[in-house]
């Protein structure tokens, strides 16, 4: 069995995730028949947004409403990749057009690219090289707060506090 990713637990707000039912989470996407099947159920306008996906620790794409939580859209497990993504008709076929790893729940590294490059292999989904916009997330020792990076600038908007250099916004992973 081929080894996983490091996996993220939802580091967002309590309150949303106790509010997760696990048998409303996203759509299971396993194929390309899933994924043909969970396109056509949505209308025109609901194509031009992106989706809201996780990647589960089993590997498995799932996709949500972009207005959808994401510990929602992964029934409130721990995933190897999180973001939005969003899907565009080229030569026929449906392919991902752009792909993120912004999800403020989850904050997933830029490393989670692989699992989510692995995820959308596994559906026939043809797709860019890495994301097409990544997000760095850190936390900052000092206030504990949760950052996202913007133009390097690694420093906290909360406290004015340097931010580490390497991943650390779930202090038990």
């Amino acid at each position: 069995m081929r080894e996983r990713g490091r996996s993220y637990r939802y580091v967002g707000p309590a309150e949303l995730k106790a509010a997760v039912r696990p048998d409303h989470g996203g759509r299971r996407i396993g194929s390309a028949t899933a994924f043909d099947g969970r396109i056509a159920e949505q209308p025109p306008a609901e194509l031009t947004e992106p989706f809201t996906f996780v990647v589960g620790v089993d590997g498995v794409l799932r996709l949500a409403p972009r207005r959808s939580e994401h510990v929602a859209c992964a029934g409130g497990d721990m995933v190897l990749g999180a973001g939005e993504i969003s899907f565009a008709r080229a030569a026929g076929r449906w392919t991902v057009n752009e792909v993120s790893n912004h999800s403020t729940g989850y904050c997933p590294d830029v490393t989670s690219w692989p699992e989510v490059a692995r995820a959308l292999d596994s559906v026939g989904l043809p797709h860019p090289s890495g994301f097409t916009h990544e997000v760095v997330f850190r936390r900052c020792p000092d206030c504990q707060e949760h950052n996202i990076v913007r133009e390097d600038d690694f420093v906290c908007v909360f406290c004015g506090s340097d931010l580490p250099a390497a991943w650390n916004v779930d202090p038990i992973a």
